[in-house]
């Protein structure tokens, strides 16, 4: 007789019963080889003493092991395997002693992407994060949206819109963010030129895949949005990259680029440039708005953060002006309202719209509906409108004392530019204090921070970061930048 007792672990702590556990083993030996078809097994009395269980358990794990076929059992014989299962070549019972299938890697070999890994997340021993710019959820009226979610959770009519729902999006919340577009950015949209996406990247991968072919030219700004770079890299594209100051992307530099070569796509973020926060200039918007045109070249307008402009009334979007329908707007939900909603969106003419869905059903076969109407909702009430509105009044004071802050205790060991809008800056530091060793030194005494790599590109070392004040309050913001006054003494 075999040595069940040593082949067949019982772990009372797991979830999983005793007698699923035994029959699930047993299963295993069987595969293994170690039980061979046929082999008659101890009857329940005696594998009940082998393993010190209960008698009724063992009746169970049969009985299991009877419902799936492996073993039949007859009066006479006993328990056996069954004999219609494979014949499988019998090994020794100590060739069980090996490696689990998951804890090694795969014996076939795949393809991966090659991506950049950004910072490592904050651990517990932080007590304060300085992060790449994101709303403060605790400000978000988070309760209301799940008091709605509840609320249509219970309606029949909606319940069949999460089975069934749609793949552009809810219709509710696709009009309800037309409309909102329309009011707020000078967009002249309907529901059928949206698609809602799970956050903007998505969009952004959509789009990219749609457009993207090896050795596509994209135009991208130096420095750029890590992650829309990696993205086009993986789909195959050549990146240009070209020069952002203090008034944006250079379109000098652009329109050169196009005399030369018509390009396949540009990615450009006009309104809060992502890192450096800048604003892309009126003269200068009228001219790429020149170039979109004559060159009949396809756009991305990633607008991340519009609703956060402090100085002034936000500059519009390209995508409200006359572009001939080649600017494809993307935005966030998320960015407004909490990260851990998900929900971004993409604006573009209807027949992009209705092949993009396709996309979307390979990766994702259809959206949270339910988020979707809850979200819907919170438009039409006024209440997200509110939540901006209140937001944006918070976030502009906090943008105002945190620079105040760096400025009084950091003085000239760090350079920013106020920024008009968004929710971080861009801060250089000085070359004798180096990201890597700020951000761990910092680390150290509590604070997370990036070091900075994620936003360089090649042999550049910006030395430079982005620092998110929207999601501080003033006791935050005053620690943390004491924490930063003693790393760079």
């Amino acid at each position: 007789m075999l040595p069940f007792k040593e082949l067949i672990t019982i772990n009372r702590l797991l979830p999983a019963p005793v007698y699923q556990q035994i029959a699930n083993q047993l299963i295993s030996l069987i595969h293994e080889g170690i039980i061979k078809p046929g082999t008659a097994l101890p009857s329940s009395r005696q594998m009940a003493e082998i393993l010190s269980v209960h008698r009724k358990t063992i009746v169970a794990a049969y009985e299991e092991l009877s419902a799936q076929d492996w073993i039949s059992s007859t009066l006479r014989k006993g328990v056996t395997v069954s004999k219609d299962l494979p014949e499988i070549k019998p090994r020794s019972f100590k060739a069980l002693i090996k490696k689990p299938p998951y804890h090694g890697d795969t014996p076939f070999g795949f393809s991966g992407v090659s991506i950049s890994s950004a910072a490592a997340a904050p651990a517990a021993e932080h007590r304060f994060i300085i992060n790449d710019g994101f709303p403060d959820a605790r400000i978000a009226p988070v309760e209301m949206l799940l008091k709605e979610y509840n609320r249509l959770f219970r309606i029949p009519a909606v319940q069949r819109k999460i089975v069934y729902g749609e793949l552009a999006g809810a219709a509710s919340l696709r009009m309800a963010l037309a409309k909102f577009l329309s009011e707020t950015r000078g967009l002249n949209i309907s529901e059928n030129n949206m698609l809602v996406t799970r956050g903007a990247q998505m969009a952004i991968y959509i789009v990219a895949r749609m457009i993207i072919k090896p050795g596509t030219t994209v135009i991208v700004g130096e420095p750029n949005y890590g992650l829309a770079n990696m993205l086009f890299l993986n789909c195959g594209a050549r990146l240009v990259r070209v020069a952002v100051d203090e008034n944006g992307i250079d379109v000098d530099a652009i329109e050169k680029i196009c005399k030369k070569k018509k390009p396949g796509l540009l990615y450009v973020v006009p309104h809060h440039h992502h890192p450096t926060t800048v604003t892309l200039s009126a003269q200068r918007r009228m001219k790429l708005l020149q170039l979109i045109r004559a060159y009949n070249f396809p756009v991305i307008e990633d607008d991340y953060d519009y609703d956060y402009h402090y100085n002034s009334s936000p500059i519009l979007p390209l995508a409200s002006a006359d572009h001939d329908g080649n600017v494809i707007y993307i935005g966030s939900i998320g960015k407004s309202f909490a990260t851990t909603v998900k929900t971004g969106y993409m604006v573009a003419p209807q027949n992009f719209i209705q092949a993009a869905l396709q996309v979307r059903r390979l990766i994702d076969i259809r959206g949270d509906n339910l988020m979707e109407e809850a979200l819907a909702a919170l438009f039409e009430s006024g209440d997200m409108q509110k939540h901006l509105k209140k937001s944006l009044k918070l976030y502009h004071e906090r943008r105002d004392m945190f620079c105040s802050l760096l400025e009084q205790e950091l003085g000239n060991r760090i350079r920013f530019q106020k920024p008009a809008g968004g929710m971080a800056l861009w801060a250089s530091f000085h070359k004798k204090n180096p990201l890597q060793v700020v951000s761990q030194k910092a680390s150290a005494m509590g604070l997370f921070m990036g070091d900075g790599s994620f936003y360089n590109t090649g042999p550049v070392n910006y030395n430079s970061l982005r620092m998110g004040f929207a999601s501080l309050n003033e006791r935050e913001m005053r620690e943390s930048v004491e924490v930063l006054k003693k790393v760079l003494k």
